[in-house]
């Protein structure tokens, strides 16, 4: 059955529940193939069902937002540009926090020029009305030395659902690159960071998720995990 297609034009500005999976690549396209008759597919992800994205990770001088993360400190947040299939036609810039363990997703559109400047650590000549989200990580660069740290690439099947704002993604082949200054770039050495054979399933949601849907997901041998894709590819590249 071919999977509905919706605008994902979701609010951002909320706090949501996140949760991640481990999972085979058997399991994710069961999952496939199970949601696509239940869920509509996100717009965004055009004919094929499937978009790339990359993004670009900021840390500071004592890689602050790699340690929070390995210890598990809540809150916190992190700083990345977010591009899709390689193209620089749309860049944005992200916060992500997460506060008592829900998660908040904040983003500004970003220009080609502002986006270059980030990528040499530089912050751009900011107007006064120039949004907070950059101009924050502006004042980061400034006062603690917030600079890109590493590419994370991978391909993503995602489908949304109305009713409590769900979204279910499929992630495959998760790739890092520390060519940080080749971030805009069509093609960039890349390296996988899992195990061969391994895939992330992430189920967000607001309040609440509708119970057929919980149990689509449910598979046997999926197990949940603290997984950080920012984490993961810092480590390869420390």
């Amino acid at each position: 059955m071919e999977p509905k297609i919706f605008d994902s034009s979701l609010k951002e500005n909320q706090y949501r529940h996140e949760f991640k999976y481990i999972c085979s690549y058997g399991e994710l396209k069961m999952l496939q193939i199970r949601l696509s008759g239940l869920m509509f597919m996100d717009s965004h992800a055009g004919r094929e069902g499937v978009y790339n994205i990359r993004s670009l990770y900021f840390d500071d001088y004592y890689d602050r937002c790699l340690k929070e993360n390995e210890a598990g400190i809540d809150p916190r947040e992190k700083f990345r540009i977010r591009i899709y299939n390689h193209s620089s036609s749309r860049i944005s810039l992200e916060l992500k926090k997460k506060v008592r363990g829900k998660t908040q997703k904040l983003s500004c559109p970003l220009t080609k020029e502002q986006c270059g400047l980030l990528m040499e650590a530089e912050p751009p000549r900011l107007s006064k009305d120039a949004p907070p989200i950059l101009q924050k990580l502006c004042l980061m660069m400034a006062t603690a030395l917030m600079m890109p740290k590493v590419i994370v690439e991978y391909d993503r099947v995602p489908f949304i659902y109305p009713q409590g704002n769900v979204r279910i993604t499929l992630d495959e082949n998760i790739r890092a690159s520390g060519r940080v200054d080749l971030f805009l770039e069509d093609r960039i050495p890349l390296r996988p960071v899992m195990p061969a054979g391994q895939h992330i399933l992430e189920v967000k949601y607001d309040e609440y998720l509708p119970d057929f849907i919980y149990r689509t997901v449910q598979m046997e041998n999926l197990r949940q995990t603290a997984f950080s894709k920012y984490y993961l590819c810092r480590k390869y590249h420390l």
